[in-house]
């Protein structure tokens, strides 16, 4: 199936709206700043850094980025006009932040532009990951820094035993929301295949019970994809999505995803 992110200036209007919305609660989960502050801190930013995140979305990420200690220039990038002018709005405060559309895979930037480039769930979204980390290289200036940090979404689960009917909305999740679902566990391969050196590469497991407000949004865009293919009937995807929130409420809720962070370097 499609990953709908990897389509996305050709979805419609109320899915690419939904994904913003999800973009902004997974962007103030404290579990997920607090792994996006975890890898940040392993990269040495010089002084006046300018840093450029790839697939920025609607902007959360950049944000924290602006703010970073030693940025003095924070660029978000993202293939959709709609992202782009949330991330606009949602910024407005912050004069050292600017906002572009454009594509990884052919970056609207010179060479050797950047101190320090991120992906933050994004390559697992890419057709050609690869070809994004070549871009990634080519506008970083020598000694530059690159960090990826993806879901291993190979590991997302919602069982709390076997058979249990919440796990095939997170395997639709993947079907339809992500387009490789093993990234996470290669990215070492394709970092160095770009001309990188790779200085770290570790693993953040993020776990939702009490009050899961971003794992609920897989649960429901599982089901609702379910019911959209025609899979299921709209009662039994709106059913999955009753029973999970059931469970939160009854303190039986389970979710999890692993993710991994990548910090490399260019040479020189």
């Amino acid at each position: 199936m499609p990953d709908v992110y990897n389509t996305i200036t050709s979805a419609d209007a109320v899915m690419v709206n939904r994904i913003a919305n999800v973009l902004e609660i997974r962007g103030a989960d404290l579990q997920q700043k607090k792994m996006l502050g975890a890898y940040l801190a392993e990269i040495d930013f010089p002084p006046s850094t300018k840093v450029l995140e790839i697939g920025c979305g609607t902007g959360p990420v950049t944000r924290c980025l602006a703010i970073w200690p030693n940025v003095a220039k924070a660029i978000g990038l993202d293939p959709s006009p709609v992202f782009i002018a949330k991330a606009r709005e949602l910024s407005a405060h912050l004069a050292n932040l600017a906002f572009h559309e454009g594509s990884a895979h052919q970056l609207p930037f010179p060479e050797a532009d950047f101190d320090v480039v991120v992906f933050h769930t994004t390559l697992c979204h890419l057709s050609d990951p690869s070809g994004a980390l070549s871009e990634a290289f080519r506008v970083l200036r020598p000694g530059g820094w690159v960090a990826v940090f993806d879901g291993d979404y190979a590991s997302t689960t919602f069982g709390t035993g076997t058979l249990d009917p919440l796990q095939i909305c997170a395997d639709a999740f993947r079907a339809y929301f992500i387009h490789d679902s093993w990234l996470g566990r290669r990215t070492p391969n394709f970092a160095q295949a770009a001309g990188f050196v790779v200085l770290s590469y570790r693993s953040h497991g993020y776990t939702e019970s009490s009050n899961p407000d971003y794992m609920l949004t897989i649960v429901d865009r599982g089901a609702d994809a379910l019911a959209s293919s025609g899979q299921i009937g709209q009662p039994l995807a709106d059913a999955l999505k009753s029973e999970a929130r059931r469970r939160a409420e009854a303190h039986q809720f389970f979710g999890h995803i692993n993710y991994t962070s990548l910090i490399a370097r260019k040479p020189g």
